[in-house]
């Protein structure tokens, strides 16, 4: 069986070094290509902390795209451009695996239509840590006996989303099982604005940015005479390459977008 070509955007980046490693490293994958916003024309071991690689690194996606033919791009990139970069994938059949978090409702909606339109997977994940996913799962079956819920997540300072996608896609799977409730005392007042973080649904979720965190959540869940805390803990940016591994295999028998890793596990 032929290998799967993969082009990945965001190399230089903390989870990029680690998708490059894996891409390398992993039998049946073969890493073809990387896209950066700088060394366009280099090879990848041109670049500092990369050794032995003969991969091209590319600045326009197009250009990329046209003379690489990947079959699926991993983006770990921003907001802004993931987006871009997804779309531009669908459109020439790429099949994108994304890890980037911050994606709109609209954004979301409309690259579900392209897929559709165009009959081929993509992954939109806001987490890859398959503990992670577990997390929210399990979170979403205790939202079935607590009405109850806050949601904590704490992440390295240099996070440009607030709240993260995980700590959203967990309010939303614990929405689906809980009736909407404003929490807290009704006559509660913030004496400094944001104190009880922001609101979906009536659940709470407080956002922690401090340089030494990686990525961490807890879901708290409170009754009376008790309290339910579920909490998983990323140390390092190794523990979402299981999950980036298992995407960029499930995404080649996709033929529609999926959003969260938590739909493709058995």
């Amino acid at each position: 069986m032929a290998p799967i070509k993969v082009t990945i955007a965001g190399p230089r980046g903390r989870m990029g070094k680690e998708a490059v490693k894996m891409a390398e490293n992993t039998e049946g994958f073969k890493l073809i290509s990387v896209l950066d916003n700088k060394n366009n024309g280099k090879k990848l071991s041109d670049i500092e902390g990369f050794v032995n690689s003969e991969v091209s690194v590319y600045t326009d996606i197009n250009e990329c795209f046209e003379e690489e033919t990947p079959d699926v791009l991993i983006d770990l990139t921003t907001p802004e451009t993931g987006y871009i970069h997804t779309k531009t994938a669908l459109e020439y059949g790429v099949r994108p695996v994304v890890g980037t978090t911050g994606f709109s409702t609209e954004q979301l909606e409309e690259l579900k239509m392209m897929a559709a339109e165009k009959k081929i997977g993509c992954i939109i994940a806001p987490n890859f840590a398959i503990g992670a996913v577990l997390m929210m799962k399990f979170s979403q079956m205790a939202a079935k006996y607590f009405d109850d819920v806050e949601i904590i997540e704490l992440h390295h300072d240099q996070k440009l989303d607030a709240p993260s996608g995980t700590a959203v896609k967990t309010a939303e799977m614990i929405a689906s099982q809980r009736e909407p409730k404003t929490q807290g005392h009704p006559g509660e007042k913030e004496t400094i604005r944001g104190a009880r973080g922001a609101d979906y649904e009536g659940m709470h979720i407080h956002s922690v940015r401090l340089p030494g965190l990686i990525a961490h959540q807890q879901v708290m869940f409170g009754a009376d005479g008790q309290t339910l805390t579920i909490r998983h803990d990323s140390y390092n940016r190794s523990s979402f390459m299981s999950g980036v591994k298992v995407c960029v295999e499930t995404v080649i028998k996709l033929d529609t977008l999926v959003y969260g890793l938590e739909n493709i596990l058995d």
